[in-house]
Formats: structure tokens, C-alpha cells, sequence
């Protein structure tokens, strides 16, 4: 749990493997959190839970584990679960940058983002679901995929998106249609009253990437695929940077501690 406060980080509380760390980020960059893991990744019935909550008024930037590995999984295991909730009161700032999921052969993994912000909040959230493909053995050949996300303002749903997938994948740079996941995709997101003020900046950033933007409602809503993760990886860190400038007003270098 994390709670920031107008002038610092009011609460927290950590229970392993999950690690809370506190680097100095820009000056003119919100404060900072790390969350990371000594467990070196995840497999069958783990559970990571991470709630953050921002005071009226105040902002936060909280950066997950880097490229986060969930390993393959026995039949008769519960799949690995990674649950994150924000809260954001009247005024506050968000970002949630969360590097990639990397499903491993037999991974089951259940992911979901919950998001809760009054009329004026502001949120930038960006979440990435990459298949390993490096070498034949550790490909992602059969796996299980339920990814969801929810935003409500003001206590009204105003999206809802989930990814669900299990069984065969196939082998190939590009699915064969949209039953398939992509070798890596990514979702970018930004709630907020003047989102649609960012629209005409948000298609221009998609656009060398080939990802897809969708406005409504004071959301932006950007999706991005690829046959190769470090590409998507780049396009993705280049749009978030651009457009946290832009919205926040902060150093256009998206948080990224030991980023690879």
C-alpha cells in the first residue's frame, strides 16, 4: 500500500517478497516509488496486491517491477494473480508506469487495474503483456491470459477492457487474427477533464508506432502491438514521455529504474 499526500508519501506498507524503494526522481517530476520483487518472478498461486491511493491535490508517480517473469504453471495450480487499485481524490495526479508482464511457456496469469478518480483526477497508465519467444525452449507456445482493466469517475463506469485468452499460441511474428494475443501489445491511458485537448498529439505519437487511439468520455485510449517487444518497449516509453509532458507539465523522461 501507498498513499501520497499533498508535500510527500503520507502511508505505506510493504509485506515480501514485494520491496518498496524511494529514488530521487527530476525536480520537477512528481514523487517517486519503485515496487519491486525479490522473488525473481512469479509462478502457479502467487498473488501480488498493490493498492495506491492519492490525496485531493496531490501527485505520485509509482513505477512496478521491471519486466515482471511469470513462469509456468501445473494444471491443478491457480494461476498467479497481480491485482493493483488507484484512488485518486479531487485535483490529484497519477502516473502508473508498469513495464512488462513476460508469460513464459504454461504462465497463467490473471492481471487486472482498477482506477477511481473524481471529475477533476487526472491519471496516466500504461500496462504491457509480452509472450517469451527467445529461444525455442523458453517460447510461449500454450498459455493462459485474463487482463482487465476498469475506470470509474466518480463512481461511474466509464471503461472497462479484458483480454482473455487460454490454450495454444500461435508461433508466428504477428497473430493470425484478433483470437490470438500479440507477441507484445501495450495499453496507454490517460483520464482526465482535457483529454481530448491531447487527442491530436496522441495520434501523431501512434503513428510511426502503428498503434490506434480512441477518445471519449475524458479518456484516451492507446493500444500498440509488435513482433518485437523492444521495439514496442521504445514506441511505448517515447509516447509516455511526450505525453506526460504535455499533460503534467514534468521532464518528458518516463521513470524507468532498471529498465533493460
Amino acid at each position: 500500500m501507498i498513499a501520497f499526500s499533498k508535500r510527500e508519501i503520507r502511508d505505506m506498507a510493504e509485506v515480501a517478497p514485494a520491496r518498496l524503494l524511494f529514488p530521487e526522481g527530476k525536480k520537477s517530476d512528481f514523487p517517486l516509488v519503485f515496487v519491486t520483487s525479490t522473488s525473481g518472478g512469479l509462478a502457479g498461486g502467487d498473488r501480488m496486491t498493490l493498492a495506491i491511493s492519492i490525496a485531493p491535490g496531490a501527485s505520485g508517480t509509482v513505477v512496478p517491477q521491471t519486466a515482471e517473469k511469470i513462469h509456468g504453471s501445473r494444471p491443478e495450480e491457480p494461476p498467479t494473480t497481480i491485482k493493483t487499485r488507484i484512488s485518486i481524490g479531487e485535483g490529484g495526479r497519477c502516473e502508473w508506469v508498469a513495464h512488462e508482464a513476460i508469460l513464459f511457456d504454461r504462465g497463467r496469469m490473471r492481471r487486472s487495474l482498477d482506477i477511481d478518480l473524481t471529475a477533476d483526477a487526472r491519471v496516466l497508465a500504461m500496462e504491457t503483456l509480452e509472450l517469451s519467444r527467445d529461444t525455442q525452449d523458453e517460447a510461449c507456445t500454450n498459455g493462459s491470459i485474463y487482463d482487465s482493466w476498469t475506470i470509474q469517475r466518480d463512481g461511474r463506469l466509464i471503461w472497462s477492457d479484458t483480454l482473455r485468452f487460454e490454450g495454444e499460441i500461435p508461433q508466428l511474428e504477428e497473430p493470425p487474427s484478433n483470437d490470438a494475443p500479440a507477441p507484445a501489445s501495450a495499453t496507454l491511458v490517460y483520464a482526465g477533464p482535457d483529454a481530448r485537448d491531447h487527442l491530436a498529439l496522441a495520434r501523431t505519437l501512434m503513428a510511426p508506432a502503428g498503434g490506434k487511439v480512441i477518445d471519449f468520455d475524458g479518456l484516451l485510449v492507446m493500444r500498440l502491438s509488435s513482433g518485437d517487444p523492444q521495439t514496442l518497449r521504445r514506441d511505448l516509453m517515447r509516447a509516455g514521455g511526450v505525453l506526460r509532458a504535455a499533460i503534467f507539465g514534468v521532464s518528458p523522461s518516463m521513470a524507468a529504474i532498471g529498465y533493460r
